[in-house]
């Protein structure tokens, strides 16, 4: 009887698991966790209780003190590193690493990989970048906050596919393609701006050694190098050379993505001349067997062979991707909003996102426009510009309002616009509490931007359908 108790203990365990496997799988998992994650950073920053040990533990140093016994060497490493920057610096780099992969995938053989799929997803998405920052620029031109012109220009796929794939089939799936497609370009976009616009004083020596580093990666690409083990270390040192560069570290993350082969070490030919020897040994192996026992040990060598076989038959690239995307989703991006969106509300102001300042400017407004108006119009905008012009076509089963029903959903930021809110208002003449004012006002923009964005857009597309649904009957 003492079995009963552990046979359902195991069965419900058998279940929570299978419950949340099939959880992680969909689209809007992702954003469901995010979400979460939002609202315990805000309730952790801002009770009494907990915000002075969440701060704490965001500013604790993580740095190496290296000291010689006589005193001649005295290297701190990695110099200013704290929880903060770690999960910023470090943590980061892994999420800008599968971004790079599934840009590198889409553009070598998926949305983006001919010249009539890509056009028009790209060309939206520079509208969709172009008309935030130019209005985030005429809010606070002239004031301290115009440096923050980026924050607005980012989408959150993440949270963008989520929304439409709780929809449905409300959006034609040429629309979802073309949201996807954009969001990808977008991020390429972002991960441009800022390693152009965002990072420190630039050391051209490192710099330079760092280019060498990556020219050695090329050429061991070119030659062959199909193992991903061949690439880690090398990742590696560039991280560090651009850490101390003043090119924002992250970066190496995409550099070393697009340099990832998707070639695999087998072709079609060779795996299967490969897997019809070591099958048929698997059934030689299994007629002379003595026993029943599956895998026996001639058995289990066949089977070892054959899942290093597979292993080297899926491209690298691929296979990279594949693994990082659920620690990518369902750890790294949920610890930056842990670590990121916990604003402390100092002051009420925040939530007014029309609030203006003379030398302070209006960074929640620039950036709530820029999100909620700017990125809709910009991309819609751009579209009809291509499509006018016949450079791009409209999408299939699609009308001009569902594209700017879907266009809303551009305007939620999110992830990368509180990543790029990190690195702005930062500079030599501004005081250390004005930056963070910013940084905190910003974030506020940016959740309640994306917020109002992602109602929008479902609303839109939700009256939209049902509009186009009556004139269908």
């Amino acid at each position: 009887m003492a079995l009963i108790p552990i046979y359902w203990w195991n069965k419900e365990v058998h279940n929570f698991r299978i419950s949340q496997d099939k959880f992680s799988k969909q689209p809007w998992a992702n954003g469901v966790v995010l979400l979460a994650c939002v609202v315990v950073a805000m309730l952790l920053a801002n009770l009494p209780f907990t915000k002075h040990l969440y701060h704490d533990f965001l500013e604790t140093s993580l740095t190496m003190n290296i000291k010689s016994p006589g005193g001649a060497i005295d290297w701190v490493f990695p110099h200013g590193m704290t929880v903060e920057k770690f999960i910023n610096d470090i943590l980061m780099v892994i999420f800008f690493f599968t971004v790079g992969l599934e840009i590198k995938r889409e553009v070598v053989c998926g949305e983006l990989s001919s010249f009539k799929k890509a056009i028009l997803p790209i060309i939206a998405a520079f509208g969709g970048v172009a008309v935030p920052a130019l209005i985030f620029t005429l809010v606070n031109h002239g004031t301290v906050a115009a440096s923050g012109w980026g924050i607005p220009t980012a989408t959150d796929i993440a949270f963008a596919v989520g929304i439409l794939s709780i929809l449905g089939d409300r959006v034609p799936v040429s629309l979802k393609v073309f949201l996807t497609a954009l969001a990808i370009a977008d991020d390429l976009i972002a991960i441009l701006v800022v390693a152009i616009f965002y990072g420190g004083k630039i050391n051209l020596l490192l710099l330079g050694i760092a280019f060498l580093v990556i020219g050695f990666v090329f050429l061991m690409k070119r030659l062959g190098e199909k193992r991903t083990a061949f690439y880690a270390i090398p990742a590696i040192i560039v991280w560090f050379l651009f850490y101390y560069s003043g090119i924002h570290a992250t970066m190496t993350g995409v550099v070393i993505a697009f340099l990832i082969p998707m070639e695999a070490r087998y072709n079609q030919a060779k795996f299967h001349r490969r897997a019809r020897i070591l099958y048929n040994g698997l059934l030689e192996a299994e007629a002379i067997a003595t026993r029943e026992d599956f895998p026996n040990g001639p058995q289990r060598h066949y089977l070892r062979h054959l899942s290093g076989l597979t292993k080297r038959t899926v491209p690298p690239s691929y296979r990279l991707e594949h693994k990082l995307n659920p620690w990518v989703n369902f750890l790294i991006m949920p610890i930056f909003a842990l670590a990121n969106a916990g604003v402390e509300i100092t002051d009420p102001s925040y939530f007014n996102v029309f609030a203006y300042d003379a030398t302070l400017g209006g960074v929640g407004m620039g950036i709530f426009l820029g999100l909620l108006l700017g990125k809709p119009l910009g991309i819609t905008l751009a579209s009809w510009i291509a499509i006018k012009c016949k450079v791009g076509e409209m999408p299939a089963k699609s009308t001009w309002p569902m594209l700017f029903a879907v266009a809303c959903l551009g305007g939620i930021g999110f992830t990368m616009s509180i990543f790029v809110d990190t690195l702005s208002f930062a500079g030599p003449d501004i005081p250390a509490e004005v930056t963070q004012h910013l940084r905190d006002a910003g974030k506020i923009a940016v959740l309640m931007g994306s917020l109002c964005a992602g109602i929008l857009g479902s609303v839109l597309i939700t009256f939209v359908h049902k509009i186009q649904a009556r004139k269908a009957a």
